[in-house]
């Protein structure tokens, strides 16, 4: 009777619908257990492990790429056009240049200063976006007033006031991509941030188009292109939650706070970062007067043509390698290779004898330095020692950004005047130089740069 029973076809139904709900409350209690050990929660005096990166949706990367480029186009126009063509118009070509020179002094202070405050206000408020739009408002309706300055004290005061509302926008910006984009993905924003020259570059040239807007007309345009570009990323970004860069690893951060005072992967990654922008600040300064020394035909319009080129060639390269290095977890080789090409490029320069010979060296220089400039203001985000303190961090970084326009004029002036520009671009060479040569030894050190 008992055998009857077990084999009828009811309780043969009975068993085949009860196995799978019984494999799967076993299945669901081994992983419920694996769950727990994994997270520390069955051992309290095990640490948690650390958690895993979740990347971005590209909806946020490319908005935050393209509010980025709004922090450049803020700056670009107005201080190499714009303001430059306002202190011709009162001062005359002659006292122009010592405006521009007091200017430009001023300026880099105020912003190096304003860089470091407000990126550390944006720390210790945690919070970045009320920054950002607060710099935003402030930086665009300051640009707008510079108009009503007509004297060299009242420039210099309102833009004094424009660059710390500039940077109380750019310096919360920088540090928010360190708050959201996981180290996964730094190298593709390493590239998307190369949009950033070109957009700003072709803004300049849109709103300098003849007849298509005033003075004040002009200054206008760029506010609203900048708002344009910056609001999105704050209205509708919505980048995932990245708990694991909010956080201090204590295996790491001892070794991470070390080098900062000694010789480490913060300094190094400072000192190649400087190396590289005092040689593109030389070539933005210089670039004409040496190319018509070369070729007196060479004028402004073919210049900016070749500057074009350049950042055009620059985007796609530098979007490539920044996915290869997430890819293949190579984070700073791709930064010593692009610093060695710029000093090649450089060498180049400093041997040519013709035209098409320089401009091809300069382009060797130009795309891969705007590459290695992209690319490590991403990996920057990687080697800074503390989350609570990375506006003030990047700060310290945005130094290497300002400091070049101090230090340019001198090393040109000792060199130009006795050894031509073939001693410049010999020293500039050599600074290229040193710079890879010090990433490829902190990538020598650490597997995975």
């Amino acid at each position: 009777l008992w055998r009857s029973t077990r084999s009828s076809p009811r309780n043969a139904v009975r068993r085949t619908t009860a196995r799978p709900v019984l494999w799967k409350l076993v299945w669901w209690s081994e992983d419920r257990s694996r769950h727990l050990r994994s997270e520390g929660m069955t051992d309290p005096n095990r640490p948690p492990t650390p958690l895993r990166e979740t990347f971005q949706p590209q909806r946020f990367m490319w908005l935050y790429a393209l509010a980025w480029a709004g922090g450049a186009i803020a700056y670009v126009p107005f201080l190499s056009i714009l303001l430059p063509s306002r202190v011709i118009g009162l001062a005359g070509d002659e006292a122009s240049v010592t405006w521009l020179a007091t200017l430009a002094f001023f300026g880099a202070i105020f912003a190096s200063v304003g860089n470091i405050v407000f990126a550390w206000a944006s720390d210790l408020t945690k919070t970045r976006t009320v920054w950002v739009v607060t710099g935003l408002v402030l930086s665009s309706g300051l640009m707008v007033a510079s108009q009503l300055a007509d004297t060299l004290p009242a420039l210099v005061g309102i833009l004094a006031a424009w660059q710390l509302a500039l940077n109380m926008m750019l310096g919360p910006l920088a540090a928010w991509a360190g708050d959201n984009v996981p180290d996964a993905q730094k190298g593709e924003l390493g590239g998307l941030l190369a949009l950033a020259p070109a957009l700003a570059a072709a803004t300049a040239a849109l709103v300098t188009i003849p007849g298509l807007a005033s003075d004040s007309g002009r200054l206008g345009m760029v506010a609203v292109i900048v708002t344009v570009c910056v609001l999105p990323v704050i209205l509708i970004g919505n980048p995932c939650p990245q708990p694991q860069l909010m956080r201090s690893d204590p295996s790491t951060l001892s070794e991470k706070r070390r080098p900062i005072v000694l010789w480490g992967p913060v300094a190094k990654m400072w000192v190649a970062r400087l190396l590289v922008q005092i040689s593109e600040a030389a070539l933005f300064t210089f670039l004409l007067v040496w190319l018509q020394s070369i070729s007196p035909a060479f004028q402004e319009n073919d210049a900016a043509r070749v500057l074009t080129v350049v950042l055009v060639i620059a985007i796609p390269v530098a979007m490539v390698v920044g996915r290869w290095a997430d890819r293949r977890k190579r984070a700073i080789q791709p930064l010593w290779i692009a610093a060695s090409i710029a000093a090649a490029g450089l060498l180049l320069m400093a041997l040519a004898q013709s035209l098409p010979m320089a401009i091809a060296g300069y382009l060797v220089f130009g795309v891969s330095g705007a590459v290695f400039l992209a690319l490590h203001s991403a990996q920057t985000l990687r080697v800074l020692p503390k989350p609570e303190t990375r506006g003030r961090d990047l700060g310290f970084f945005n130094l290497t950004n300002t400091v070049p326009s101090l230090v340019m004029p001198g090393i040109t002036l000792a060199l130009v005047p006795k050894f031509g520009f073939f001693g410049l671009f010999i020293a500039l060479a050599i600074l290229a130089g040193l710079s890879a040569a010090l990433l490829f030894s902190f990538s020598l050190r650490h597997t995975d740069a």
